[in-house]
């Protein structure tokens, strides 16, 4: 009787091992397929779409990558071929100045014409202006490119050494020229590039156009040595400060060789915040300009202060209603 309650309870503490272990695989099977939280399965679905949506905005992006590399080229070409045709032009030009510089008869011709281009009259009279005032005619009367209707007159020219040794005969028969091209104005002044006056008592004001005056002005400038920097900017700003008047027609003719200032840029802005537009769209006084090749004659290379005074005259000559001339010969 002993024996038989042994194995009940055997049997019973194994049935409740098999239980036990049963009810664990089933906690431990519940464990491992709960690894992920429900919600990161909803939110898995949105990233797969955020990763699409950035795939494609990088395949933009490399497209217009690529749009723009095809433009930078086409603009690198482009470059290419520009500065190819500079640098073919600056050739001709050389070789055209080393012509001109070799050939003695070009001198005379050139001469020639700088007196004819100075032999018109002043044509914008009053008269004319009341006969055409009427009709929209705009006056282009020109002397071989520069307008000759001003009434007023500046000089600015240049007094340093190199315009004094090589070139001061002919910046008198150059002042000697301009004046024919005007038989009868209302004023003319004469400064040196620094804005210094030929005749100080006329300082700010104008001389009188008169055979005496004229004649004066040639034979002091036979004789006239002021100090200068070899820079027009003074010259034109004192000119332009000095004598502005809005109802006076003014030139100004600028005479030199070179431009030893700073940025030509920077000159061209101050001028134009000086020499303002009217309301008639015109500056408020022209600016004409003539180059002397001192540094040209007899040089094989060309100096970067000529270049530059070139450079500078001709954009502020286009800018304020005038011309620039550069001679090849004195």
């Amino acid at each position: 009787m002993k024996k038989n309650r042994t194995q009940s309870e055997d049997a019973s503490i194994s049935f409740l091992d098999v239980i036990c272990c049963g009810f664990g695989a089933i906690v431990l099977l519940m464990m491992i397929t709960r690894t992920m939280p429900p919600h990161s399965l909803e939110q898995a679905v949105p990233e797969e779409g955020r990763v699409a949506d950035l795939q494609a905005a990088l395949f933009e992006i490399r497209g217009e990558t690529t749009v723009l590399n095809r433009d930078m080229t086409v603009k690198q070409e482009q470059l290419s071929e520009y500065l190819e045709k500079i640098a073919i032009l600056t050739q001709q030009f050389n070789a055209m100045a080393a012509a001109m510089n070799d050939s003695g008869g070009e001198e005379d011709e050139r001469s020639s014409e700088l007196e004819k281009l100075l032999a018109a009259r002043q044509s914008m009279t009053e008269e004319m202006e009341r006969l055409l005032q009427d009709k929209e005619i705009q006056n282009k009367d020109l002397v071989g490119g520069i307008p000759v209707d001003s009434e007023y007159i500046v000089f600015i020219i240049d007094t340093s050494g190199s315009m004094q040794s090589a070139a001061w005969r002919k910046v008198i028969d150059e002042v000697v020229a301009t004046l024919d091209v005007y038989p009868n104005v209302k004023g003319i002044q004469v400064l040196n590039d620094m804005g210094d006056y030929m005749f100080r008592q006329y300082r700010d004001r104008w001389i009188p156009d008169t055979p005496e005056r004229r004649t004066a002005i040639v034979r002091s400038l036979r004789t006239w040595r002021p100090f200068s920097n070899s820079s027009p900017v003074e010259g034109i700003d004192a000119a332009i400060r000095s004598f502005y008047d809005e109802n006076k027609k003014i030139s100004l003719y600028v005479f030199g060789d070179d431009f030893t200032g700073g940025s030509v840029a920077r000159v061209v802005t101050a001028v134009d915040r000086l020499n303002r537009e009217r309301r008639d769209g015109e500056r408020r006084v022209r600016i004409h300009a003539i180059g002397f090749p001192v540094y040209y004659m007899g040089q094989r290379a060309q100096p970067e202060s000529s270049i530059r005074f070139a450079a500078l005259m001709r954009e502020l000559t286009w800018r304020n209603g005038g011309t620039f001339v550069g001679l090849n010969g004195l």
